[in-house]
């Protein structure tokens, strides 16, 4: 077909781009993610994408930031409830498009969608009683370990559905000489269905940010280095 035949393609815009990319995410994962398969399935050139983004880079934190705006509230639940419900469909969304859970682990999206993510977790633990300096550390807290629950939810499908029981049989199998608490214990590290093991790990988290107090403030002179307070 010439080009002259063809439907006339719709203006060529962020959203667009961003759209797109997520539905190639959707349909074969991150490696069918690229700035050129996004161009491809928009008939046009990669150096027409980069008017509008900067970088792949740049290009994941716009859709995942996007696809959060699918986060579900639930805003007539109890405070503690309410968190738990946001950070499950948090979850949800995550893993509802295959390789979205890793750009998550490795991106910090700064848009309306993470934004609105932040301000229902915030809302809902000062609701709950969290002094603000807990709530503020503590929204960080649970979404990192929702996250990780996500990515490593993710690389099981992806590695097959015999991943934990190929784990939990060479616990079974460790010598109780070396090991004598992963003898005693195996069973247990692998026990229980995984949404009950999660909202045990939620109501942990949240009963400990509202009790644990912030460290003392590091002095001004030794606050200046970003990164170093986000390892210390």
């Amino acid at each position: 077909m010439s080009r002259r035949d063809r439907p006339a393609k719709a203006p060529l815009s962020r959203e667009v781009i961003v759209r797109t990319g997520l539905d190639l995410l959707e349909q074969g994962g991150l490696a069918n993610l690229s700035m050129r398969k996004i161009a491809t399935a928009l008939d046009t050139g990669s150096a027409s994408l980069y008017v509008y983004v900067k970088d792949l880079n740049h290009l994941r934190a716009l859709m995942l930031d996007t696809a959060l705006e699918d986060v579900q509230d639930s805003p007539d639940l109890p405070p503690v409830d309410r968190v738990k419900a946001i950070l499950r469909s948090y979850l949800h969304v995550l893993l509802d498009r295959p390789g979205l859970a890793g750009i998550a682990a490795v991106t910090m999206p700064r848009g309306t969608g993470s934004m609105r993510l932040n301000e229902l977790l915030l809302d809902g633990l000062l609701n709950g009683g969290v002094r603000p300096e807990r709530a503020a550390w503590g929204v960080d807290l649970l979404t990192l370990h929702v996250t990780a629950k996500a990515a490593e939810l993710a690389a099981w499908r992806e590695q097959g559905d015999d991943v934990v029981g190929d784990t939990e049989s060479a616990y079974e199998r460790a010598d109780e000489t070396t090991y004598p608490r992963l003898a005693q214990l195996h069973h247990l590290l692998f026990a229980g269905p995984g949404p009950r093991r999660f909202d045990w790990a939620l109501h942990s988290l949240i009963n400990g940010i509202t009790q644990t107090p912030l460290p003392p403030q590091v002095a001004p002179e030794h606050d200046t280095d970003k990164e170093a307070r986000h390892v210390q």
